[in-house]
């Protein structure tokens, strides 16, 4: 999900301290959650997502695929 969540935002054309801007977060939330040092919630994934402008359900379904069947 990280490097799904990067090349989002890579995509959109902003920089981690432009998400973090629009999502009403200091720029190190976001280097944090990309980096894996930091979970984000499923509130949290929705507002990144929101502020993306990205297909939340288009997203989640490929992340879907990913998921393990166990932690």
């Amino acid at each position: 999900m990280l490097t799904a969540l990067v090349e989002e935002r890579s995509s959109a054309g902003l920089s981690q301290a432009q998400l973090a801007k629009r999502i009403g977060k200091p720029a190190s939330f976001v280097g944090k959650y990309e980096v894996g040092e930091r979970r984000l919630d499923v509130i949290e994934l929705l507002v990144v997502l929101n502020a993306l402008e990205a297909n939340t359900s288009d997203f989640v379904h490929e992340i879907g695929k990913q998921i393990p069947e166990r932690l």
